[in-house]
């Protein structure tokens, strides 16, 4: 169950209060929303304070632990690591009782998904070379959109450096360790890609009509095989737990250049 917590008013997402090496759980709270888009969200994909003690929301946060989801050994970690509050992407195995006391537990799923995996964001769109500035940003394909919020985009399309299929198995390799698939296209070298959350038939279509040669998803779905087969598309499946597990490490990147000590499970 998630507690809704507002944000304080003197909390921006540029300027963090951060005393020392350390800031409240309320501004970690705060930033995490903006870091998420959390408001694009209806609230119970938003996530936030998924567990949490009395009165913690003005405590400190000093050593934060991330996660994807808990296991067996998870409470060993929390106390060998001194982790005072915890992160996860799939928080509903968690047993609370098990976990050290004064432990505070953070959760944010979709979000996290559409944010730091193999979608429209920035991070993926600077590992894979796809420009993204003020000036310049990957063109968006696919959408979600709950109701009455705005929508959302799943994906992104854009030129990029002109590699040959091997050349862009062994840069997936590097990224993110491996791929689960690589489907060879017609184009030898394509100078624009496509980065999908998913893969279907229309989108298949949709990012060939758009000049992309070489499609990067997550898990490569046969049922949008005929549509690979008509346009010649090249295809790459990173594979969606490979794709969290280097969102997890951006993520904790972006929380130590706030000022916290991050531990990665």
């Amino acid at each position: 169950m998630f507690f809704s917590r507002k944000a304080p008013n003197n909390v921006t997402p540029n300027r963090l209060l951060i005393n020392g090496l350390s800031m409240r759980l309320d501004e970690l709270v705060h930033y995490l929303a903006f870091l998420f888009t959390t408001a694009a969200y209806p609230p119970e994909e938003q996530g936030g304070i998924y567990h949490s003690h009395p009165d913690s929301i003005d405590q400190p946060v000093r050593r934060i632990g991330l996660a994807l989801e808990p296991w067996p050994g998870l409470p060993d970690w929390l106390v060998e690591n001194r982790i005072d509050t915890l992160w996860l992407h799939r928080p509903w195995h968690l047993d609370p009782a098990v976990l050290p006391e004064n432990t505070t537990v953070l959760a944010h799923h979709l979000p996290f998904d559409e944010h730091f995996t193999i979608g429209y964001n920035r991070s993926m769109a600077e590992a894979v070379g796809l420009p993204w500035t003020v000036a310049e940003g990957p063109e968006p394909i696919g959408y979600k959109q709950a109701p009455g919020l705005p929508p959302r985009p799943i994906g992104m399309l854009g030129r990029s450096p002109q590699l040959d299929l091997e050349s862009w198995r062994n840069q997936i390799i590097d990224l993110f360790g491996g791929y689960e698939e690589a489907y060879p296209g017609r184009q030898s070298a394509p100078d624009r890609i496509a980065v999908v959350g998913a893969m279907t038939d229309a989108l298949i279509r949709e990012a060939s009509d758009r000049g992309a040669g070489l499609y990067i998803t997550g898990q490569y779905r046969k049922g949008a095989q005929r549509a690979v087969d008509a346009t010649g598309l090249t295809v790459i499946a990173i594979g969606h737990r490979r794709s969290e597990e280097w969102g997890l490490r951006k993520l904790a990147d972006l929380l130590r250049a706030q000022g916290l000590i991050c531990w990665v499970a």
